[in-house]
């Protein structure tokens, strides 16, 4: 199955300034993410930025760089001016691969496309986990995802959800075993088609309320696949702390210099 990777790269990231190439294992953080692209098989992989400096990076160790205007409010935005730049047809499978995530395992990747070329019924395909700690549940920075019989997505929160009724009513130390409660995995895929028209569409009150950009999709009468990942995603960088902790899983993957 024939499918393509861009990787949006900016470097005024609000919390780590140049984090794409903040050093880790001894290359810079967006080499990593690219080397998992790379190992998904996917057809294409390009590295979108803004900013010479990443450009120069990329090119370093090999990428594919599209440059992009400095105008884009997020990574989606980003990622449909390479598709319009591109040319790509239609039904064309772009997978959004977030340039700080130096442990999203290949198979995830191809994993989220694959879903996508499954369901023609859907216009977007990302990745869920399962939740088994109440702290992850109630944490307001892990997304959490319901879904329907199908796999499709009913709603995305930062809240809590499904919210079970009689077992929170105090305060839980375990969660309810016959309730699925799942995390969002922030990596996408999308045909360009719909990418053009995504971007075109106004920002619904939801996505803004929640800070969640998918639900644009699900605002606008879009279906969202959320099948779960075959392996889970290690840590993402948003902290030095996290970037510390990610270095340390390199090494002792042997994925230094």
């Amino acid at each position: 199955m024939a499918f393509r990777v861009v990787i949006p790269a900016r470097h005024a990231a609000s919390r780590l300034p140049g984090k794409p190439l903040l050093p880790l294992a001894g290359r810079p953080m967006i080499a990593h993410v690219h080397d998992c692209a790379r190992r998904s098989g996917a057809q294409t992989v390009i590295v979108a930025t803004d900013d010479a400096r990443i450009e120069r990076a990329a090119r370093d160790f090999g990428a594919d760089v599209r440059m992009t205007a400095d105008t884009h409010r997020s990574g989606t935005d980003r990622l449909a001016e390479v598709v319009a730049a591109e040319g790509w047809a239609d039904e064309t499978i772009v997978v959004n691969l977030q340039g700080d995530e130096p442990l999203m395992p290949p198979a995830c990747i191809r994993q989220v496309a694959e879903a996508l070329a499954t369901h023609p019924e859907a216009d977007v395909a990302t990745l869920c986990t399962p939740i088994h700690h109440p702290a992850e549940l109630f944490d307001p920075h892990v997304v959490k995802v319901v879904r329907d019989a199908a796999d499709h997505a009913l709603y995305f929160s930062r809240a809590p959800i499904p919210w079970h009724r009689d077992e929170f009513a105090g305060d839980p130390d375990a969660l309810p075993a016959d309730t699925p409660f799942l995390r969002h995995i922030g990596l996408y895929a999308y045909r360009a088609g719909f990418l053009r028209d995504y971007v075109a569409a106004a920002p619904a009150p939801l996505e803004v309320a929640e800070s969640l950009e998918q639900l644009r999709v699900l605002w606008h009468g879009g279906r969202i696949v959320v099948p779960v990942a075959v392996a889970i995603p290690g840590p993402g960088v948003d902290t030095p702390n996290d970037l510390a902790r990610v270095e340390r899983i390199l090494l002792e993957e042997g994925k230094g210099m």
